[in-house]
């Protein structure tokens, strides 16, 4: 593989210290082709794949790709843990009070921590996760809020 090449998913399972099976591909492909989907929807799209799979090795493989850096996993306040493929920047989260739909949204810093904390009670703070609540344009017009 020369620089310019994009590794395939196998290649990243495997520079991850992952064993590479055909369930953790389509579940890493079915993550990154998504909109920060819920474990339902995974499994879902993986059946599509590859056919049959366990919820419970769906959950494992999610356990195993978020550890290895590969997936990471948001948990909007009131609601189900969701998956995205964006790992490695400093994003946040847009979440729509009404719908849950969730968007990513650039870190205006662009660098860890975004913000810093009035006390940081001693800890050496390396990450903020911010999360913006409100509606998503589709609920503001079906509350004629457009």
């Amino acid at each position: 593989m020369t620089a310019s090449q994009t590794p395939t998913t196998a290649e990243e399972l495997r520079g991850a210290g992952l064993r590479v099976t055909a369930a953790r591909v389509a579940l890493l492909e079915t993550v990154r082709d998504g909109d920060h989907l819920g474990v339902e929807a995974i499994a879902s799209g993986v059946r599509e794949r590859v056919g049959h799979i366990s919820l419970q090795a769906v959950y494992e493989a999610l356990h195993a790709l978020t550890a290895a850096g590969l997936v990471r996993r948001i948990e909007p306040a009131g609601s189900p843990a969701r998956f995205e493929g964006r790992v490695g920047d400093n994003h946040h989260h847009l979440v729509c009070r009404k719908c849950g739909a969730v968007k990513d949204v650039d870190c205006a810093v662009g660098h860890p921590p975004c913000l810093d904390p009035v006390d940081d009670a001693g800890y050496l703070v390396d990450e903020a996760d911010v999360t913006f609540w409100g509606l998503c344009p589709q609920c503001r017009s079906e509350a004629g809020d457009g």
